[in-house]
């Protein structure tokens, strides 16, 4: 019941709350909309058969480490570190996955600045990778390998996402990134709208545009897919505009689309050059936010698969 109410509130949150990417904190304008139409489907909250165990002392808030059942004998494993939402839909994706997995939980805050300052000491995500194999292999009593470390963000957690990946070591760590509905920055001069001559801020954008631009080509072993909503913020940029940014600085196309998602989404565009994709869908309410970390399982499969 506990992560239930977390993962409702969070989608609030992402509606009235702040993204705090500038020196001043921003208000957003959230939507008084409630939809009736689409069916917000969500994932059931259950216990799910595995290893389970949290590192303490790795980041500023504990970390919760899943590992299946089925891939406690594995020897080499795909590494899921998943930031804000709720557990049991990381464990849920686990579970969906078809190869072995290690999957690790992160809830950090809901703002983007408290997930990014956690990851301002670049040595603090080794630090992560590091803690999760060894206390592993403590449970496991075999050496586990990490063959891919994918990183997924829900709303907010993609501050963390962006600051791992504006270090370099960091950066080539990392080899395929999931935002769901969450990448933003701020619009230049603050607050000024693109319609009324606003531009947004690259040095939000640099991190999630070289892994883009990374990605699309053709011999890249990266792979970044970005799912996103119809929410405008209003006093920064929203998640369309962010994504619109990359592709227009990848000369990568959008092509309308409509069609059913996961859990009753409606998708409405798509966009895809080589390991890069991105996935529009309708809605500007709190629940159509949520829709994207529920699907969580189902993103996650289409991202391995470009």
């Amino acid at each position: 019941m506990k992560q239930s109410l977390i993962i409702a509130l969070l989608g609030l949150q992402g509606l009235a709350v702040a993204q705090k990417d500038s020196v001043r904190q921003s208000a957003q304008f959230p939507s008084p909309m409630v939809d009736t139409v689409r069916k917000h489907e969500r994932i059931q909250q259950r216990v799910f058969t595995g290893l389970n165990f949290i590192l303490q002392s790795a980041l500023p808030k504990p970390v919760e480490v899943f590992i299946p059942q089925r891939s406690t004998e594995a020897k080499e494993c795909v590494l899921l570190i998943h930031f804000l939402g709720a557990n049991y839909v990381v464990q849920y994706a686990a579970e969906q996955f078809k190869g072995d997995i290690v999957t690790a939980f992160v809830h950090l805050g809901a703002g983007s600045k408290i997930n990014g300052q956690a990851f301002e000491d670049s040595t603090r995500f080794a630090t992560l990778l590091d803690s999760i194999k060894l206390t592993s292999r403590t449970y496991l009593n075999h050496e586990l390998k990490i063959r891919k470390v994918v990183l997924s963000g829900f709303s907010a957690g993609y501050g963390a996402i962006r600051q791992i990946l504006s270090t370099q070591a960091n950066y080539d760590r990392v080899d395929a990134v999931l935002l769901l509905d969450g990448i933003h920055a701020s619009y230049v001069p603050e607050r000024k709208l693109l319609a009324d001559g606003g531009r947004i801020d690259s040095t939000h954008a640099e991190s999630f545009l070289k892994l883009a631009q990374d990605a699309s080509g053709s011999e890249s072993r990266k792979q970044f897919l970005i799912t996103h909503s119809e929410i405008f913020p209003g006093t920064y940029a929203s998640t369309t505009e962010s994504t619109d940014y990359i592709l227009r600085n990848l000369n990568c196309k959008r092509e309308p689309v409509l069609e059913w998602g996961p859990l009753g989404m409606q998708q409405l565009s798509s966009a895809w050059c080589n390991h890069f994709k991105v996935m529009g869908f309708a809605g500007n309410t709190a629940q159509d936010h949520v829709d994207h970390v529920q699907a969580l399982y189902h993103f996650f499969g289409v991202l391995m698969t470009l």
